[in-house]
């Protein structure tokens, strides 16, 4: 590949991965927040996190939505459509006047927001399979995951001179950016003759086709199952390191903020090394590698262990999920070309769904305990290996 391929390769994912940074900006750029929510509003933590909730559920229905309108009208086009719709609805959030409405708010914010994930991940579909796909995933989330990693941190900076409303405002500017970008940045990657036809009845067609594929549904459970651990972690560590150990917003955003870190590390592992190890054992390992984490982050929440005990498991349990999500994507992309918005789509709306069923649960028991952390992520990570070894492994009859 010359230099110039290469530069056009590295500016592409780039751009796309700026699309994809809009859901983790989302999500926790106003984790921050959460207990001057609670006062704003003379409101409960579960209330707070509801909003959290009603935006994953956002994510992840808007990206079945947009992933099929993608692969009809093209990349471009809904992208638009739905940044602008963005800009509206943050606009909104900052200015709801009760906690309800702001719930309300943040499920539209998270809708429009799907459109960025989904369709990033469509384009690369477009352009790249095999190995090279595994590639330019890799390049891609090494910039997406610096939304968890940037996020916090600049909503706890905003949050030093202005209160949880510049957040929003913030991400509507965010959204004119991106609007702007996708108007004279972005080239469509889907021609005419590639679409699929305007067709309600076989959209979901193309969706029962998917989820017949016993493979690829191992493949989104799997996946899927493990994202949404890290929401109960996005959820619970708000109240978890500020109320129970006394953390400032500002440390809690430096600590949350480096499991970004260990997010890009274990993405950039399996690209750097996906000519040399297979997919199916970076999944492999990835799951075994979440289970052991998070037995050990239940274990110090129930012993109160110290703050450094809790965050240490954690960096390698949110480490797991960028390997499995980079090995399994590909894995499940592979042989979907001819719908690739709808399947990744599907790979997209699993963990957004059980993000927001396990989001809640963290704060069940209260301001006070980690306990039901560590429970739901050892639920979710048992789960994704039982899903990949009765979907995934028997079906391709061999060891991962």
């Amino acid at each position: 590949m010359t230099n110039k391929n290469n530069q056009h390769v590295v500016r592409l994912a780039l751009l796309l991965g700026l699309f994809s940074t809009l859901g983790p900006f989302t999500i926790d750029m106003y984790l921050p927040a959460f207990p001057q929510i609670v006062k704003q509003f003379d409101t409960t933590a579960s209330l707070v996190q509801l909003s959290l909730t009603a935006c994953l559920l956002g994510l992840g229905i808007g990206q079945l939505v947009m992933g099929s309108l993608s692969d009809v009208y093209g990349r471009r086009n809904p992208l638009l459509l739905s940044m602008a719709v963005y800009v509206f609805a943050s606009l909104a959030c900052a200015f709801a006047p009760n906690i309800g409405l702001l719930i309300a708010f943040r499920f539209v914010q998270g809708f429009a927001a799907s459109a960025g994930i989904v369709i990033s991940r469509a384009i690369a579909r477009d352009l790249y399979s095999g190995h090279e796909l595994t590639k330019f995933f890799s390049l891609l989330l090494l910039v997406g995951n610096l939304g968890p990693l940037v996020a916090p941190v600049t909503g706890s900076g905003i949050l030093s001179f202005t209160t949880w409303i510049g957040v929003f405002i913030a991400l509507a500017l965010l959204g004119i950016y991106l609007w702007t970008m996708t108007k004279w940045g972005l080239q469509e990657t889907l021609p005419s003759d590639r679409r699929r036809p305007s067709n309600f009845a076989q959209q979901l067609r193309n969706y029962g086709s998917l989820l017949r594929d016993r493979q690829f549904i191992g493949y989104m459970l799997a996946q899927g199952i493990m994202i949404a651990g890290v929401f109960a972690y996005v959820s619970g560590t708000p109240f978890i390191y500020q109320n129970i150990y006394g953390a400032s917003p500002t440390v809690f955003a430096l600590l949350f903020g480096s499991n970004g870190i260990s997010l890009i590390l274990g993405s950039q592992l399996v690209g750097r090394m996906a000519h040399r190890v297979t997919e199916h054992t970076f999944l492999l390992f990835g799951l075994w590698l979440a289970c052991l984490a998070s037995v050990t982050v239940l274990v110090v929440a129930i012993v109160h262990g110290p703050l450094f005990a809790l965050v240490i498991p954690l960096f390698f349990f949110v480490a797991a999920i960028g390997i499995t999500s980079t090995a399994a994507f590909p894995l499940a992309m592979e042989s979907q070309g001819h719908m690739a918005g709808s399947a990744a789509a599907l790979l997209g709306v699993i963990p957004f769904l059980l993000g927001a069923v396990v989001s809640p649960l963290v704060g069940i028991a209260g301001e006070d305990t980690a306990v039901p952390l560590g429970v739901i992520i050892l639920l979710t990570s048992a789960a994704a290996m039982l899903a990949y070894f009765l979907l995934v492994r028997r079906c391709t009859g061999r060891a991962a």
